[in-house]
């Protein structure tokens, strides 16, 4: 029998592969064009997932960061 939580750790482990992986081209991407912001928040969306258990964080967090290279520029 499954306890009940399971679905929540699954949801945690596939958004955390979706924000590594965009974090991963954000990184390469300020890199290539050597701007600060992309490579800080693809860093960023690569870690954060380690430190937070919540959806509703991983999402609010995950936005954020996801908007900062659009919102500011370095």
């Amino acid at each position: 029998m499954l306890r009940p939580g399971w679905y929540l750790d699954v949801n945690s482990f596939v958004f955390g592969i979706i924000a590594g992986a965009i974090g991963a081209g954000y990184f390469v991407y300020g890199k290539r064009q050597t701007k600060v912001v992309p490579m800080a928040a693809g860093v960023l969306l690569c870690i954060y997932p380690y430190f937070t258990d919540s959806i509703l964080w991983l999402s609010i967090i995950g936005v954020l960061l996801l908007a900062a290279p659009f919102l500011l520029d370095f």
